[in-house]
């Protein structure tokens, strides 16, 4: 009998990635999201559709709805794609364990990993290269450091994704005004030092098995994103980096790390290092490139949850690209003033795409009405708008 496994968040792309990469392995698959227009729903792979209230908006009632859900489904795993959902499954571990396994880390250990803050002391305690970081304690620390702060600094929420909430100050007279901004939304921020442009953005995606030992690593550059300033990659190519994985895995393993995670990293053009800037722990927008190169993470999450571990993975085909055309390229295509200049261009239909598939065709459909959504859903939107 095949395994049954439950999707969430099957708005994003990453869960359509994982939605194929299952059920193209045999397993019965199903997907759960806040609304009928998730293209990963649209999959011919999703066998079961599951519409839940928001995992951020009405918590209780989201955690109500899927203990319903396991309780008749008879699934064998649960993967949860964004971090907001990811947390309360594994906060309330304790009332869903019996119907199903879980194959990440404690929510508390995720928020510490998450803590922009914490993770940067870390990273130094284990000797790793990070932008110079200031954790002033409020608005009266911050005004006192203003003065001898590296500009032009960045303002960053300790707990975000995806570039939101970032602040770029480019001299002092600017710093308390932009300070307040994102302390009044996002709490004590860090401020962190810019790095010059020129430097490559690089990516390693790592699944740690239940001991904390590494099971598999993917490292990519980031030729696009969007915002064009710096976010989640739009055009993306798989690299061999043996160090950089390396020093990715370390740190997680002394984190204690369990399941997957994409460790970001950014070149400083000034001594050409990488710079770590953050680790997301969760699934990644990009997913499907790791699975597109031959690293099929979450399939090996899937044994890892069934198997209690896997052999390790190693090497993947390297210089391949791939691309999310909706909405990622279009955006940066319409935000980046040297558009007409792009290489490669919209028009290139021979680099994979995220959702773009002739063997899986309707999720595109799913794509196109997931803007219905979008402008239902400003929780949705303001993810959307990076």
């Amino acid at each position: 009998m095949a395994g049954r496994v439950l999707i969430l968040d099957g708005f994003w792309n990453k869960a359509l990635a994982a939605v194929r990469s299952l059920g193209e392995r045999g397993l019965s698959v199903a997907v759960g999201a806040e609304t009928r227009l998730a293209p990963a729903m649209f999959s011919r792979h999703c066998r079961r559709r599951f519409v839940y209230p928001s995992a951020a908006g009405r918590p209780a009632d989201f955690l109500e709805a899927l203990e319903r859900e396991l309780a008749g489904g008879g699934y064998d795993v649960l993967l949860p794609m964004e971090l907001d959902t990811q947390l309360l499954v594994t906060g309330g571990r304790g009332r869903l364990a019996e119907r199903v396994r879980i194959p990440f880390a404690d929510a508390q250990r995720t928020l510490r990993v998450n803590d922009k803050g914490f993770l940067a002391g870390f990273a130094k305690e284990q000797g790793i290269d990070c932008p110079a970081t200031f954790l002033p304690s409020g608005a009266e620390e911050a005004t006192a450091l203003a003065p001898a702060l590296p500009y032009p600094v960045l303002v960053k929420p300790r707990h975000s994704s995806g570039g939101r909430g970032i602040v770029r100050v480019e001299a002092p007279g600017e710093f308390l005004a932009a300070y307040r901004a994102v302390d009044a939304r996002y709490p004590l921020p860090i401020v962190q030092e810019g790095l010059p442009p020129g430097g490559e953005a690089l990516g390693v995606a790592v699944l740690m098995n239940f001991a904390s030992e590494p099971r598999a690593a993917f490292a990519y550059r980031r030729l696009r994103e969007y915002p064009v300033s710096g976010g989640p990659s739009t055009l993306r190519e798989s690299v061999r980096d043996p160090r950089l994985c390396e020093g990715a895995e370390r740190l997680l393993a002394a984190l204690g790390w369990t399941g997957v995670a994409m460790v970001e990293y950014k070149v400083d053009p000034r001594d050409g290092r990488p710079k770590l800037l953050e680790v997301n722990p969760r699934f990644w927008g990009s997913l499907h490139h790791a699975i597109l190169c031959g690293v099929d993470f979450p399939f090996l999450l899937y044994r890892l949850a069934m198997e209690g571990d896997v052999a390790r993975v190693d090497g993947y085909r390297v210089g391949v690209r791939s691309r999310s055309l909706l909405h990622g390229e279009v955006m940066h295509f319409l935000r980046n003033p040297h558009r007409l200049d792009l290489r490669p261009g919209l028009a290139a239909f021979s680099i994979p795409d995220d959702v773009l598939s002739a063997r899986d065709p309707l999720p595109v459909l799913g794509r196109i009405l997931s803007l219905v959504a979008l402008a239902r859903d400003p929780h949705l939107r303001a993810i959307a708008r990076g």
